[in-house]
């Protein structure tokens, strides 16, 4: 039933019913949809845009590092390492293909930090809003989520974007080691179209998603290092200076250290994803999977073969990751 509240004017007196609080919780969303859903599209398709644009910038800063890192990554446990370490690996192939060759294969990745970023930037701010109406409905808005709650939306995040990155990284990765393969040989090397050609007429649509334990690991625990570090240097940075503003330094400090976190934390994942996408495999021949390749590679080189490369891409990451945040942070602010 409903409560009645009397309301003193002049010369009147004015009934005003007032709905149970369960009746006001259920018309309150309803007048509420049209707006909440129409700003929800326009922040979605400004994190999607934003973190395009950011990633696709940081992809050129660190694309030849990562082709170092992928080659260090993939050399075979069956026969001597092709590189003595990372220097030795970037001078190699600047010698044999130029600087140019060190961007072999960029259009896909470029593409790829495209759609990663986005994914990751829109399914975090997503996945903030559901665990703050649903475990922490009693926050102010302006508050920040606890870091545990941070960590469990950059590993949902990473969970989401793992699935779209997959097929992308799998062309990078076979067009990456194309002059590890075909060393010594004058025949044309097929780029991200002929590659795709490639894995579809063997390997059918499944084919794409080969490595996809391997993405799916780095991105769920790499992504809440990713996100949880920038959240933890900036409130830190925050705090010290008692503001709620960054500098641009200190977003790009925030940043470098989410880079490197990410990396260093779930390089083992990235080096096993790396050689189940770099496997020759024959026409009808099952590639290996996520735990026989995992078995191999410690077999021939204990722990020190899965993280091969490691250090040259935590140092790319630091600036990439930096560029990255700051990127997004500022058109945010612009637009």
């Amino acid at each position: 039933m409903s409560q009645e509240r009397h309301i003193e004017v002049p010369q009147s007196v004015v009934t005003v019913p007032i709905a149970p609080a369960p009746l006001m919780a259920e018309i309150a969303p309803a007048a509420m949809d049209a707006p909440i859903t129409e700003a929800t599209s326009i922040t979605a398709a400004k994190d999607i845009a934003y973190g395009s644009l950011a990633g696709m910038i940081g992809k050129v800063i660190e694309y030849p590092f990562d082709t170092v890192k992928v080659r260090l990554q993939s050399q075979p446990d069956t026969r001597p390492l092709l590189y003595k370490g990372p220097l030795d690996c970037f001078l190699q192939g600047v010698r044999q293909d130029g600087i140019r060759g060190l961007y072999r294969g960029i259009s896909s990745p470029m593409v790829g930090a495209a759609a990663e970023n986005s994914c990751l930037f829109f399914s975090y701010n997503l996945a903030q809003t559901f665990t703050r109406s649903t475990f922490y409905p009693h926050l102010n808005p302006k508050d920040p989520l606890p870091l545990s709650a941070l960590l469990w939306c950059g590993s949902a995040a990473g969970a989401f974007a793992s699935f779209v990155l997959t097929p992308i990284e799998l062309i990078k990765c076979k067009v990456q080691v194309q002059a590890m393969e075909s060393s010594g040989s004058t025949a044309s090397k097929p780029g991200p179209i002929g590659v795709m050609k490639e894995v579809w007429k063997h390997h059918g649509i499944k084919g794409f998603w080969n490595g996809q334990t391997g993405t799916f690991l780095r991105e769920t625990g790499g992504s809440a290092c990713w996100f949880g570090a920038y959240e933890y240097v900036g409130a830190t940075l925050r705090k010290r200076k008692g503001s709620e503003q960054l500098g641009n330094g200190e977003m790009m400090l925030a940043g470098a250290a989410a880079g490197v976190s990410y990396n260093f934390m779930l390089f083992p994942a990235d080096s096993i994803k790396s050689r189940m996408q770099t496997q020759v495999l024959y026409p009808g021949e099952k590639a290996k999977g996520f735990l026989e390749i995992t078995s191999g590679m410690y077999k021939a080189g204990g722990i020190k073969a899965f993280y091969r490369g490691c250090g040259i891409t935590c140092f790319r990451s630091a600036p990439s990751s930096a560029v990255i945040f700051l990127c997004y942070e500022k058109l945010k602010e612009w637009f």
